[in-house]
């Protein structure tokens, strides 16, 4: 046996001078500041109420996707209307592919969100509606065309 004695600290030690521990997984141990992102949506140029155009409300939409058709759902024809009701207020009008759509909540909580984080949005409204019921027919052409790439009768 070695009569030699370990000179390293403790535990207990490193927890009580409180420089054992490092604050992040940095070259220095220390919290380095990040650049301030911008917000996605800070270029976006805003009408009288403070808002975005319905036209910019409603090419947001395009950022939620049908999860079972895998396009989105202004260019699935799924989105009939986007309105400013009144200030800080966002309704969209919009359908499913079918009645029974496992995915209503999921959609939902996209366009949701996603109107959420437009400047101005304070309230966002999403209205399913069944009247007119949705068909292929409402499609945008490059989708039809994709899709039928796919081999789907569209």
């Amino acid at each position: 046996m070695s009569d030699a004695t370990d000179t390293s600290p403790s535990i207990s030690e490193l927890l009580d001078d409180g420089e054992g521990i490092p604050e992040a997984d940095t070259p220095t141990g220390a919290v380095e500041a990040q650049p301030e992102r911008a917000h996605p949506f800070a270029d976006l140029p805003l009408d009288d109420d403070g808002m975005p155009s319905t036209e910019a409300l409603t090419n947001a939409l395009r950022a939620v996707i049908d999860p079972e058709i895998g396009y989105n759902i202004v260019d699935l024809g799924l989105v009939y209307e986007v309105t400013k009701p009144q200030r800080g207020q966002v309704h969209v009008l919009m359908t499913l592919t079918s009645v029974g759509c496992p995915l209503t909540e999921i959609i939902h909580q996209q366009c949701s969100v996603i109107m959420g984080a437009m400047p101005g949005v304070d309230v966002v409204d999403v209205e399913f509606t069944f009247t007119p019921p949705w068909s292929t027919d409402k499609i945008a052409d490059y989708v039809r065309e994709e899709l039928r790439a796919m081999g789907m009768n569209v």
